[in-house]
This record gives C-alpha cells, structure tokens and sequence, in this order.
C-alpha cells in the first residue's frame, strides 16, 4: 500500500494533507524518515508513525450499537439523526449498518465497514436469527400465537415460521429469520393486537451487551466476530 493511501485510510487527512504532513518530515517508517508519499509500505508489519506516535491500521470494524428511537438506520439524513452520526470514532472509515431497525425500534444493531460479512448476515438465503423483545396493547392469545408462529400473509407471502415466548401478560421474545419491512409489528397486527414498544435483543449469534446504554456502542469482540462470520 502507498503510505498516502495507508495515512488516508488511518484518517490523517485528505491525500494532499498526508503529504503535507510527509514534506514535513512528520512521518517515519521504521523509525526512518520519509519524504516520498508513494513509498509502498506493509500496513500490517511496517512500524509507522506520525509525530513520532505508532499508527495503527484497521481494515473492517465491527461495532455493537444499543440503537434508541428517534435515530435512523442509515448512512446519511437531512432531517433525523442517523445511526451513523452516534458514532464519534472512525469518521474515515465508510461505516454502515448491517440491515436496519424502523425509527421507534430500540436494540442491537451492526456497524461496519465490511460488505462481504453484512450480504452474508442479510442473504435471504441465510436465515439469520433476530430476536426481539415485544410489548404489545392487548395479551396475545394461544391462537394469536400460533398464528405468528405458524407464519402471516405479508405482501403475498407466507413469513418463515417464528419462534414466539410469553415474558408477561403483554410482553414477548420473538424470533424471526427474515427481514420483511415492518414484519414484526405486521406479524403481531395480523392477530388484531399492536406492538406498542420494540427492541432488538439479538442477531443471529451476538446478544445486545446489557450494559450499554440506549446510544452507546462497543467493538466487537474478537470471538463475536468469529461467531458473526461462522453463523451458517
């Protein structure tokens, strides 16, 4: 990789300031000097420093986010705040969310820069768990349940087979392996009943971290990155 590009990427900048910052001598390579932006470097074994302080180089990020309402699934938005605008580091990275939850749903939800793994999580082919917690304005019945269970009619089609647990009198864990828009709420209103609060509490192998607050946001685990890239 050219140290330009390695320094744009690590978000020292635009091409023209990194090589501002090389012409300065600001930059070393190993503990030498450098003022060539086209030398070619190796990001993952070359000692790299700006202003005498190591750059570390990151290619895919993977962050948990504790999504509140109000915020939208999506990279940019003239009026609403985006999930996106949560995040304070990686600016220079091309962050996005892995699928999306409606604007009044809370929960976990997938930040990354790593297209190959989020077409895998979203293939309809792949099935992917989600997993929600559900409040709803009236008790389901055993026959409400049974129905969503057994799959509802949406925009012509049959849902896969859910997975539905009474928490309470009025609320639930649902499970669902696929991501028709507003299939939760759709799923629940076929029965009569509304879903009056939402929040995803787990994709596929990762759980929502219970310690973060409603906005925060962690990176992955190692392990749960292997869990998220292994789930079949």
């Amino acid at each position: 990789m050219r140290l330009d590009k390695f320094l744009k990427d690590t978000g020292y900048g635009s091409r023209k300031e990194v090589k501002i910052l090389i012409k300065q001598k600001r930059v070393s390579v190993n503990d030498i000097i450098v003022n060539n932006e086209g030398l070619s470097v190796d990001e993952n074994n070359d000692v790299i420093k700006v202003d005498n302080e190591q750059v570390i180089y990151i290619k895919y990020v993977y962050i948990m986010l504790n999504k509140p309402q109000g915020v939208v699934s999506a990279t940019f938005d003239n009026v609403h705040t985006t999930v996106i605008d949560l995040i304070n580091d990686f600016k220079y990275l091309e962050l996005f969310p892995v699928g999306r939850l409606d604007i009044d749903t809370e929960g976990l939800l997938l930040i990354t820069n790593d297209g190959v793994l989020s077409h895998n999580l979203l293939s309809p082919k792949k099935h992917v768990d989600k997993t929600y917690f559900l409040e709803t304005d009236r008790e389901l019945t055993s026959e409400d349940m049974n129905t969503i269970e057994n799959g509802v009619l949406i925009d012509g089609q049959l849902t896969l087979p859910a997975k539905i647990e009474k928490v309470s009198n009025c609320s639930y864990h649902l499970t669902i392996h696929e991501g028709k828009f507003h299939q939760v709420k759709r799923m629940v209103a076929s029965t009569g009943k509304c879903v009056i609060y939402l929040k995803r509490i787990s994709f596929g192998p990762l759980n929502l971290d219970d310690t973060l607050k409603l906005g925060s946001y962690r990176l992955l685990t190692e392990e749960e990155i292997n869990l998220l890239k292994n789930n079949k």
